[in-house]
């Protein structure tokens, strides 16, 4: 292949990850997606310009396998898979291994090799971590319990891939030589593995150590890439697969404190090999298949989706898991993943599947993977928001209280117990259904539910609460449930938490009587015990914190219910060609080098935003609304018409 034909091919590949990485985002799907989707449109079985050496982008492929298993690797933390528990640890591998069985039994009446319907299940019993973790990051629940579970149980299938890489090979013997085949791999293992926690143990850590003493970024990641991809070359040599070592290369590497450093250096071609990956798989697809090989896409769809389903279900509940979380987790993990396609790869070269079956393995994937998002809205509708119907008198939990408290953690659970000791009657709405079952046996009206949800915040008595307190930690879920709450009760008055100053604005619009932010109120108890210490008088702390809880009131775009007085003060600037012009507020460090605080800035073209963060850009003629002392701010007026 000429030079030329090469750099096409390469830049054919290129265009097609970016164009169907575009469409995925979109799409609002993960980008693999989209990568296996830009390769379809370039592979030589579709109208189209067309990679001629597909056989050299496989080689690349390969790559982006390595590099995935190699910063897996640096990421995985033994101590964090021990804190999964058993339905994590122990009832991942159950489901799995249930669902190959159930695959090879469907598979002997579709008169299919016992080995090839071993193949199947195993490459379908693994589900996409990355498909899971953003559909949580979007609704705003990765501390919810279902979320949590279902995370843990990724992260043990994500570990049990690797040995299955290893014996997926093996299964394409006979019987006997297959289990010589078995016995041979652990051996070859243990020769890679005895070595492998010497070098974790005692040299890897010194080497690096020593490199990183020579402050070259350069050979600390040299070094790092040449234990990921020796171990990997070593793995191979010996029969076992280049991913094994990869993945015992990054956990080397783990155990040392280079960790972060190198890993933000092997992520970005860890991304471009693994496009490179998914594109080459997306050229092997055969559209022309897919007419012929419809019932088993169907089959293979059926057991995907509800089968997968049922099966952890079961397992689910068999550990006591409430019907609620283990719904919810089913559903979410009703699906293939990103490893599917590597073990479909791997199943393939092996011989333990032929075409038609690794086109179909693919494109039930790919179908598997797009609906999920659809499956996870619909599973919170049925199981969290039933449809709302009315409520008959007596339906809700019995004594509902005056105080409705959504989110019975660490902040609810406190509040409810000064609630307890004042003889206040409340209600709880929490997503946690072991805590659900605590509190109803402490006689405590509880309702199971997203606090989001208008039927659970109905069921909870919302309509007849006085007081409303929403401690829930994500900020989506919380601002949701203050505008539901409002909407219920117009006169209820509604306390928020919020975790970052710039989230106040957004829960006061939402409807909320007044946000919480923990961070804030420590610092005024802080500035409070320390100001007392320093011996200040009672009443100028008192003055002080006051025009501090005005000034954070000002900044929610609220009237301060206190005037700022001669302590601080709030003025408004335009910004002027000096240190703060055409800077973040990061890189300005406006409060470092002057003391004063900004509250919004407004631009030129009329945009305001209120409580900024540290990424917007001040631009000359912004006008920012400032507090601080009185010679805070006129150094603030002097450095601001200083020319740089």
């Amino acid at each position: 292949m000429s030079e030329a034909v090469f750099f096409r091919d390469i830049a054919l590949v290129f265009i097609a990850a970016l164009l169907g990485g575009a469409l995925a985002q979109w799409l609002r799907q993960p980008l693999f997606v989209g990568y296996v989707i830009g390769g379809l449109l370039i592979s030589q079985f579709t109208p189209g310009p067309a990679v001629q050496d597909v056989r050299t982008f496989e080689l690349f492929a390969q790559i982006g396998v390595v590099l995935l298993m190699f910063s897996i690797g640096i990421e995985f933390s033994l101590h964090e898979m021990t804190r999964l528990g058993a339905p994590a640890l122990v009832g991942a591998p159950i489901v799995m291994a249930l669902t190959v069985l159930l695959v090879v039994i469907v598979g002997m009446v579709m008169r299919w090799p016992v080995s090839q319907g071993a193949a199947v299940g195993i490459v379908i019993s693994v589900a996409s971590t990355m498909v899971v973790a953003k559909l949580v990051a979007e609704r705003g629940e990765p501390h919810a319990p279902h979320a949590r579970l279902a995370i843990g149980t990724l992260l043990t299938e994500d570990l049990i891939v690797v040995a299955l890489i290893v014996l997926l090979p093996v299964l394409g013997g006979e019987s006997a030589s297959r289990m010589r085949s078995v016995l041979s791999a652990l051996a070859r293992a243990v020769l890679v593995l005895v070595p492998f926690f010497y070098l974790v143990n005692g040299l890897v850590p010194e080497v690096m150590a020593r490199v990183a003493r020579r402050r070259s970024a350069e050979l600390l990641m040299l070094v790092a890439m040449s234990i990921g991809v020796g171990t990997a070359a070593l793995s191979g040599g010996l029969g076992l697969s280049l991913a094994l070592g990869a993945f015992l290369g990054g956990l080397i590497i783990s155990e040392s404190e280079f960790t972060h450093e190198v890993l933000s250096r092997v992520l970005p071609m860890r991304d471009v090999f693994g496009a490179l990956f998914f594109v080459s798989v997306g050229m092997l697809i055969r559209p022309a298949d897919f007419v012929e090989g419809l019932p088993l896409l169907a089959v293979l769809l059926a057991l995907i989706i509800p089968g997968k389903a049922l099966l952890r279900l079961l397992v689910l509940r068999a550990f006591r898991y409430p019907w609620p979380t283990a719904a919810l987790v089913s559903v979410h993990l009703a699906q293939t993943g990103e490893f599917s396609f590597v073990l479909a790869q791997v199943a393939r070269g092996a011989g333990l599947v032929g075409d038609a079956m690794y086109n179909a393995l693919l494109t039930a994937s790919l179908i598997s993977i797009l609906v999920t998002a659809v499956l996870s809205h619909l599973g919170h509708r049925w199981v969290e928001e039933p449809p709302l119907r009315s409520i008959p008198a007596g339906d809700e939990p019995r004594g509902v209280g005056r105080v409705l408290i959504c989110g019975f953690g660490r902040v609810g659970g406190t509040i409810g117990e000064a609630l307890e000791t004042f003889r206040i009657p409340y209600t709880v709405v929490d997503l946690d259904f072991h805590m659900v079952e605590a509190l109803r046996a402490r006689g405590i009206p509880v309702v199971y539910g997203d606090a989001a949800g208008e039927p659970v915040l109905r069921r909870a008595g919302a309509e007849r609460a006085a007081l409303a307190v929403v401690a829930t930690p994500d900020f989506e879920r919380t601002r949701l449930a203050v505008r539901r709450l409002r909407q219920i009760n117009p006169a209820m008055a509604i306390l928020a938490r919020s975790t970052r100053p710039g989230q106040r604005p957004a829960l006061i619009e939402a409807g909320a009587s007044e946000v919480i932010q923990p961070e804030f109120e420590a610092a005024q108890t802080l500035i409070r015990h320390g100001l007392e210490q320093l011996g200040v008088p009672h009443e100028q702390i008192k003055e002080y914190m006051a025009e501090q809880r005005a000034a954070a009131e000002l900044s929610a775009g609220r009237a301060p219910q206190l005037p700022l007085h001669h302590l601080l003060e709030a003025t408004t600037v335009r910004v002027g060609p000096g240190f703060c012009a055409d800077c973040s507020l990061r890189r300005a460090r406006i409060r470092e080098r002057t003391g004063v605080s900004v509250l919004a800035v407004r631009h030129a073209d009329g945009s305001e935003i209120v409580n900024p963060g540290p990424d917007v850009v001040l631009r000359a003629e912004d006008m920012v609304t400032i507090i601080g002392l009185p010679e805070q701010i006129a150094l603030f007026e002097r450095l601001n018409q200083e020319t740089a």
